[in-house]
């Protein structure tokens, strides 16, 4: 029993390792991603979302090694996530709040897993599935055509925003922090590292939003094509007068957030 209790605490602290290791994969995704926002901010035409990331990757000199990498990582990211879901955010003393984590850390498992799972494919040259925005698009259009649809998707598009409130709240409340172990963290970062956190979930949350206007457009007018994914709202940001303008100062969120993720990967709580 003695040598049962070793071998599954030597397999958790692999698993979280992993996990870990993830997590700093995640985080590359979102600094690609920043990269590629910035780019359509002054007029390219690439597809901006995280499927858009991963591509970039794998047009690299070493795109398949990369793209096995962020597999793994990924998937052992999401698995990370449901874990934390499942037993995790013990030290979040209030029952609600600590629902509230978990949720969201099904939906971090969630994405974490399907984004490894695109990898997978454009490595193994499997390119079904469509875009971001086709996909976002189709599964609107599904819901339209079910009996009372446009409920359905402005319910749909009111939990998106949802989400996103929350993502801003948790920035500007700097509630992030209650999820680490900032001693962890390098003498002198910890300042820096609630800065990049700040400013990271405020610019997830605004994209975020953006989705979920477009969902909510696509529901009143009752037109899947109005809907979309990230890649499409940042182009009809692009596309205003003060667009360049947001898109650069999003793309520096959403590299904060990346670089916050590697600092959150080494202290965040197990």
């Amino acid at each position: 029993m003695v040598a049962t209790s070793a071998e599954r605490a030597k397999n958790s602290k692999t698993a979280q390792a992993l996990g870990r290791a993830g997590m700093v994969c995640y985080g590359l995704v979102h600094v690609i991603l920043a990269y590629l926002a910035v780019r359509v901010a002054f007029g390219s035409n690439e597809q901006a979302d995280q499927k858009g990331a991963i591509q970039e990757v794998g047009s690299t000199g070493f795109g398949a090694v990369l793209l096995w990498v962020l597999t793994v990582g990924l998937i052992a990211y999401g698995l990370w996530q449901f874990s934390l879901a499942a037993t995790g955010f013990r030290w979040v003393h209030k029952h609600g709040k600590r629902i509230r984590r978990r949720i969201g850390a099904v939906i971090r498992g969630v994405f974490g897993i399907s984004l490894g799972i695109y990898a997978a494919r454009l490595v193994t040259q499997d390119t079904s599935g469509g875009s971001g925005d086709e996909q976002q698009q189709e599964f609107t259009a599904k819901l339209l055509s079910m009996s009372g649809g446009q409920i359905l998707v402005g319910i749909m598009a009111a939990i998106v925003i949802g989400f996103a409130v929350a993502q801003v709240r948790k920035g500007l409340r700097k509630s992030f922090l209650e999820d680490l172990d900032t001693q962890d963290l390098p003498s002198g970062t910890q300042q820096w590292v609630k800065r990049l956190g700040v400013a990271g979930y405020c610019a997830k949350g605004v994209v975020v939003a953006m989705v979920g206007v477009l969902i909510g457009i696509a529901a009143f007018r009752s037109n899947p094509d109005e809907a979309g994914g990230l890649d499409r709202a940042l182009k009809i940001l692009a596309a205003q007068p003060f667009g360049t303008i947001a898109l650069v100062l999003i793309g520096a969120g959403l590299a904060a957030f990346g670089v916050y993720c590697f600092a959150a990967a080494r202290a965040h709580k197990s």
